[in-house]
């Protein structure tokens, strides 16, 4: 069966990114790129495989299905999950040989019950206030970790709060302040953690001293920045630093018709045709995830042309305005991507939604393939 939409990610735009970061952090740090929420809907399994290919070393899942998923694909790499392991999943995650990020005194607990051998890193609180382990709680997770030979703590990390979205570094230095406080009290207590770890994509390319011995990279694997401060920063450290994106959303023409100047488009009869001229069909909508504030605001590329979008986006189609484009029947969208000279960007669309280019493509509808090329 013909798919009529369909996203293509390119190997070697990916390649080309885990590259990047590998020769900008050198041999000695490890390289664990996320690849949480369908690797930012990439494709999970497709581009884990791909970095691992490309020279990653670990894999970041946010969820034990994730992690389940990879493993039964034939993943045997280290994978770290970095969100919250239910209780109820601590074994098989265990026998899965999966690293566990804790943060809850109660999933130690439950470790000691289960009494298996498995690696954990704990998270620690430096200021974002979200998963994280309070400085002044931390000789609790420290003393149960001593007292079980088969706890191994084989990291401590944390997460920064605000290095993307400025160009200033003054909090992300506090942070580090923090977690380096909390690291000496781990070691006076007797724990040597053989990974330390808090740098995202933004901290991987800007803030050498986040680096210690291990990075997770994560939008930046796709091959967008993580904002347009850490582009200017990354500019002035590293000029010859690239990324190149990976995903194009493609769909297909499945009508074109003439609509007479001033004839309303779609529900709502929010669009008034400004000509005699003629709108394509295309059979895609919100179910797909994209977006409803698309609307009238936005466009496609056929045949190397843009064509705005006319009317409100609905469930399973939208409507574009073709006029003076020559559109055939079955004809080659683009929704995300490259076509021609023409270009539409996760950042141009996350403009056209208020929103972020994380959320442009991790939010495409699953069912849609990803089709590796």
């Amino acid at each position: 069966m013909q798919e009529l939409t369909r996203i293509e990610i390119s190997k070697s735009a990916l390649e080309h990114n885990i590259k990047a970061f590998k020769q900008h952090i050198g041999d000695d740090v490890i390289l664990a790129p996320a690849v949480k929420a369908n690797a930012y809907g990439h494709g999970l399994v497709g581009a884990a495989q791909v970095f691992l290919d490309a020279g990653a070393d670990y894999l970041c899942v946010n969820a034990p299905f994730e992690a389940k998923v990879l493993r039964e694909a034939g993943i045997k790499a280290p994978i770290l999950i970095i969100g919250y392991t239910p209780l109820a999943d601590l074994t098989e995650m265990i026998d899965l040989d999966v690293e566990l990020l804790v943060y809850n005194l109660e999933t130690l607990e439950k470790i000691v019950e289960i009494g298996k051998e498995v690696k954990v890193h704990l998270k620690i609180e430096t200021g974002n206030n979200r998963q994280g382990i309070l400085y002044e709680d931390l000789p609790q997770f420290i003393d149960l970790i001593k007292n079980n030979d088969f706890i191994t703590l084989n990291g401590v990390s944390t997460h920064f709060a605000n290095i993307e979205d400025t160009e200033d570094q003054e909090y992300a230095r506090y942070q580090l302040e923090n977690f380096n406080k909390a690291i000496t009290l781990i070691e006076e207590q007797g724990l040597s953690p053989k990974f330390k770890h808090c740098a995202n994509s933004a901290a991987t390319m800007i803030l050498p001293e986040a680096h210690f011995n291990f990075v997770r990279t994560g939008v930046s694997n796709y091959g967008m920045w993580p904002s347009a401060e850490t582009q200017r920063s990354m500019n002035g450290i590293d000029e010859g630093f690239t990324l190149k994106p990976a995903m194009t959303w493609k769909t297909t023409v499945a009508q074109v018709k003439q609509v007479k100047k001033g004839e309303k488009i779609g529900y709502g009869c929010t669009y008034e045709m400004p000509e005699d001229g003629q709108i394509a069909i295309l059979p895609v909508g919100y179910y797909d995830n994209y977006s409803r504030l698309h609307s009238n605001n936005g466009a496609a590329l056929i045949n190397g042309k843009r064509a705005p979008i006319a009317g409100r986006i609905c469930m399973n189609i939208m409507m574009v305005n073709v006029t003076g484009i020559d559109v055939s029947l079955e004809d080659e969208a683009i929704l995300l991507g490259k076509q021609g000279d023409e270009e539409i960007t996760a950042e141009e669309i996350a403009e056209w939604t208020q929103t972020i280019n994380y959320e442009v493509t991790t939010r495409i509808n699953e069912r849609i393939p990803r089709i590796f090329i």
